[in-house]
């Protein structure tokens, strides 16, 4: 099938926010064809591509459920495969622990149908969660230790650990992007810098839990999306682990006032009782690895905002 194409790529969780603009970078170039796989679960169609463009497919496919993934995998010969597909957003996986879980399964299906089908790579968006709560800052992917606690980061952990063995014991070539949070128009609102976004657009309170001083950085997907792309072309980080974010850190409080001064909004910022489990208090990566694949800086928190507000119909 599509043997018109130099590569036939695979992106799980294709409808998501990163996994759609990864399959919409992978597009770009006519040699490949990508097939999209999504059960639009928390995807949605409205990140599928144009429908004028002819070197992609869609899937609705469970990437957790045997006969789907088997299905897609055994009527395409892949050449690499980018698993995207997870359950995502903090409240969603701290309320649906057991859905979260299922994802181990679903990831061993996947690699055994890769080794066995042929496939020359496997890129896995794994997360920052699995330092947990770091023990030292910035995290690296080779000092830091990983502090996974909650079922979301085990899940990445483990699939971290999957990868390895599948490299050891059969030969199947990996890489590990652990991203940290990324931002940027398609983004769903289950996730802080868009539902900011879409409140102060809207003149509504922002709320925050606790007081607002837990520090993250904020990665513009355009960044996340070139440099993975060039690992993957440039043969680059194979068998590997690279963080996926930017060194900008920056205060939930102060990012609440930065969206509210951009967007000139009304909104008031109101605060919640902290988070039981989930919030850490600081998170920031060394990008050594990452801004050596970009080969530029990165994009200036404001300047991403910025182009989010240019189209802001895009926030999904």
């Amino acid at each position: 099938m599509n043997l018109n194409y130099k590569r036939i790529i695979l992106v799980t969780g294709g409808a998501g926010f990163v996994g759609s603009c990864m399959a919409d970078k992978m597009m770009e170039n006519p040699e490949n064809f990508v097939v999209i796989m999504d059960n639009l679960l928390t995807g949605s169609k409205k990140r599928l591509p144009s429908k004028d463009l002819k070197n992609w497919q869609f899937v609705n496919a469970d990437a957790n459920n045997y006969t789907d993934i088997s299905a897609v995998m055994l009527n395409n010969s892949f050449d690499y495969v980018f698993h995207y597909a997870a359950v995502v957003g903090v409240q969603r996986t701290l309320d649906n622990p057991i859905m979260v879980l299922n994802d181990i399964q679903g990831f061993k299906y996947l690699l055994d149908l890769c080794k066995n089908t042929g496939v020359k790579r496997v890129f896995y968006s794994s997360s920052s969660e699995v330092y947990g709560e770091p023990f030292e800052h910035p995290q690296n992917e080779l000092t830091t230790p990983l502090n996974s606690r909650l079922p979301y980061a085990v899940v990445k952990n483990v699939g971290e650990s999957f990868l390895k063995s599948y490299e050891k014991e059969y030969g199947l070539d990996y890489t590990v992007f652990r991203f940290f949070n990324t931002y940027g128009p398609k983004q769903s609102t289950d996730f802080v810098m868009s539902k900011f976004i879409k409140n102060a657009l809207a003149n509504e309170d922002i709320t925050i839990y606790g007081d607002g001083s837990q520090t993250r950085t904020f990665c513009y997907v355009d960044d996340n999306i070139e440099a993975c792309a060039n690992a993957a072309y440039g043969d680059k980080h194979i068998n590997d682990v690279v963080n996926i974010g930017s060194d900008n850190e920056i205060q939930i409080i102060d990012l609440a006032k930065m969206i509210i001064t951009l967007t000139g909004s009304k909104s008031q910022i109101k605060y919640l009782p902290p988070l039981m489990e989930g919030d850490m208090s600081r998170r920031k990566p060394d990008v050594t690895k990452m801004r050596a694949l970009l080969g530029r800086d990165l994009t200036p928190m404001e300047d991403g905002i910025k182009k989010i507000l240019d189209n802001p119909s895009l926030i999904i």
